[in-house]
């Protein structure tokens, strides 16, 4: 995998209660060298959730306590993680109805233990790579957003030099038009990356 910058990297959120298989997915995990935290429970994810920013959740269903269903909703209901996907993990004997209750919490899938790990790890880095496209996006916004407010601002400049203007202040008139000019160029060339 290629170097990112600090921006983009995605943690991803391990839940499970049992150490070892916290241990298999670190393992199965580690090759897409993303930083990873540990939850031992359903509490312990909320707590993580509010201090960082994950790319993806892997929620164990079965937990004593909070269990994964119960985890899922109180994220869900967050406007700071509703939108962090959720893939639930569970032992082969669950329950038929885990699959229907574990997406009507809002899970973006569910896999039975054990695992393919080569399947895990290419569902996880799909949800990476949204992760990353989504950060990307947002900054491309918010620098639009800044070229805007500079072109607001050189408006403004020439509405006030209109209404005092002169046969003299024409070329003032024309350098702030130029100017808007330049910045309408550069957001064009910002959208067509």
């Amino acid at each position: 995998m290629s170097a990112q910058a600090p921006a983009d990297r995605a943690s991803i959120l391990l839940v499970d209660d049992m150490d070892d298989n916290l241990v298999a997915l670190e393992a199965v995990l580690g090759a897409l060298n993303e930083p990873m935290v540990r939850a031992r429970s359903g509490e312990e994810a909320m707590k993580a959730l509010l201090r960082q920013q994950f790319a993806v959740i892997l929620l164990d269903v079965r937990m004593p306590g909070m269990d994964g269903f119960e985890t899922a909703s109180n994220i869900k209901r967050l406007d700071q993680t509703k939108d962090v996907p959720i893939i639930f993990l569970t032992g082969v004997e669950a329950d038929s109805s885990y699959a229907f209750r574990g997406y009507a919490t809002g899970a973006a899938d569910f896999m039975t233990k054990p695992f393919d790990p080569w399947v895990l790890r290419a569902k996880v880095s799909v949800f990476l790579e949204l992760h990353r496209k989504t950060r990307q996006l947002e900054r491309m916004l918010a620098t639009e957003q800044e070229q805007l407010e500079t072109i607001a601002g050189r408006l403004s400049a020439i509405e006030s030099e209109l209404g005092r203007i002169g046969p003299s202040d024409v070329p003032e008139l024309r350098i702030q038009l130029t100017r808007i000019e330049e910045g309408v160029r550069e957001l064009r060339r910002g959208r067509s990356r």
